[in-house]
């Protein structure tokens, strides 16, 4: 459902792997009854008009039913646990020219990287709260 990486990717607009994260979403969502019939059924029946008009933009996510709010929050904080330091301690790192500029080339750029990340994880935190 996931894919070879087991991770969605989120971008500044909208979720990247839409398809993915709105079937795992569905799947993970659903009563033990609504799930048995999914398998018994090997999936939905042909809903792609549903899934062609619903792209996972940032204002779908914020709409998204309560309990999948939840499981994209509480899948956020535990990424976000997963880095050594938090958005702020990056953030400070970056405007900190002297202690930016004795990292090594790799690592200025794995900060930037990582700071992208933090604060893509933080807008998903705030539209699904």
């Amino acid at each position: 459902m996931v894919g070879e990486e087991g991770a969605f990717v989120l971008g500044w607009d909208e979720v990247l792997t839409e398809e993915e994260l709105s079937v795992a979403l569905k799947v993970l969502c659903m009563s033990e009854e609504e799930f048995k019939e999914y398998k018994e059924q090997d999936g939905w029946e042909d809903d792609s008009e549903e899934e062609e008009n619903s792209t996972l933009s940032n204002e779908a996510l914020s709409r998204l039913k309560t309990p999948c709010k939840k499981l994209l929050y509480d899948s956020v904080l535990l990424t976000l646990e997963s880095y050594g330091a938090d958005l702020k301690a990056e953030q400070d790192l970056l405007n900190n020219k002297e202690a930016y500029e004795k990292l090594s080339r790799r690592e200025q750029q794995a900060l930037h990287v990582r700071y992208g990340q933090k604060r893509i994880l933080h807008q998903l935190l705030e539209l699904v709260q």
